[in-house]
């Protein structure tokens, strides 16, 4: 019994200790294995080319942004600079506009105020109109109405500016006479719908055409952004009873509150820059007041558009400083905004 057992475990031992041939690896020679690559050498180095080509290019398009703001304020500055030289009257509170007059004078007071104001107005109007069209088409409406509504919201957005001037020059300012007198009948303590009983091309009617032009972009990125709140979330309201309203507002709202705040700071840019709808449906002047029904108003963009044509050396340089000062307003709410979105996105975390 003894001498089987052995045996068998002498042999267990050497067909351990002698490896069989399928197991052994394939002999190959030093020139070969030093001179040929591995198929995984071959297969990454490409990779590794694309990878630093695609880094090269994406650093390059970020330095070559940067460069291009530079250069335009670079040239904003140097345009200006004889202008505000010549410039007898302060230029940041100054209300009227000669600077080819002589004395030359000319001051961006009125004009900065009537771009925020009118913006301002802008987006109170506009975003809660988009942010609800953008709800609508996300998780409202059913798949045969969102696919279209969708299609025609973008397609508001790719109207040119001067239609819109054109329909709020022809339509909107005529329409806008009676409820203008309804705000100043009924709502005329209030400081901006108080006026002396004329109505016309006003601030508000400004504000409503730029409120139509922004719709369809803070529509749209919203719009996407409510599209990507991850699934659990919403299953998640769902399954503590919530209703539709409270799922939106404990679900989606707080998840796309980041992408709406950089929708409406697009929107404030696109509404501040406006030049050739703000123009026709403003009656120029260079005051400051916050009577929005009353004829009158201006902005930075209408009075270049307005001005340029017939301005002096002097009178393009002005405009180019009131460029500038249009410029660092954009750059201060963008950073703002920017600074709004990482604090939420910290608050979030």
């Amino acid at each position: 019994m003894d001498e089987p057992e052995s045996a068998k475990v002498s042999m267990a031992r050497s067909s351990e200790a002698v490896p069989s041939p399928a197991s052994q690896p394939p002999k190959t020679n030093g020139t070969q294995s030093k001179d040929m690559p591995q198929a995984k050498d071959l297969d990454s180095r490409p990779r590794r080319r694309a990878d630093a080509v695609f880094r090269m290019l994406a650093q390059g398009s970020g330095v070559a942004l940067l460069v291009i703001m530079a250069a335009i304020a670079a040239f904003l500055i140097l345009q200006a600079i004889p202008a505000l030289n010549a410039d007898t009257t302060n230029f940041f509170t100054t209300l009227n506009w000669a600077p080819d007059g002589t004395p030359s004078s000319f001051g961006i007071a009125a004009l900065a105020f009537g771009s925020l104001l009118t913006s301002l107005l802008a987006l109170v109007m506009s975003v809660p109109v988009a942010v609800g069209v953008a709800l609508a088409i996300s998780h409202y409406s059913p798949r045969w109405l969102a696919g279209p509504l969708a299609y025609v919201v973008d397609l508001l957005a790719a109207v040119p500016s001067v239609v819109f001037g054109l329909w709020g020059l022809i339509y909107l300012v005529p329409g806008l006479i009676g409820p203008s007198n309804f705000l100043s009948t009924y709502f005329g303590f209030i400081p901006l719908f108080e006026t002396n009983g004329t109505y016309g091309k006003s601030i508000f009617a400004a504000s409503v055409v730029l409120a139509v032009m922004i719709i369809p972009i803070i529509a749209a990125i919203s719009r996407e952004v409510f599209v990507q709140t991850p699934r659990d979330h919403i299953e998640a309201a769902w399954a503590i009873g919530a209703t539709k309203w409270e799922m939106v507002r404990t679900a989606i709202l707080p998840y796309g509150r980041s992408g709406v705040v950089s929708a409406t700071v697009l929107g404030f840019g696109r509404a501040i820059g406006e030049t050739i709808a703000v123009a026709l449906v403003l009656s120029a002047n260079y005051e400051i007041t916050l009577h929005i029904l009353q004829p009158g108003g201006n902005t930075i963009a209408a009075n270049i558009a307005n001005r340029y044509g017939e301005a002096g050396n002097i009178g393009r340089g002005a405009l180019i400083a009131s460029g500038l000062v249009l410029f660092i307003i954009t750059l201060i709410v963008n950073f703002g905004a920017r600074t709004i979105v990482r604090r939420g996105e910290r608050e979030g975390a």
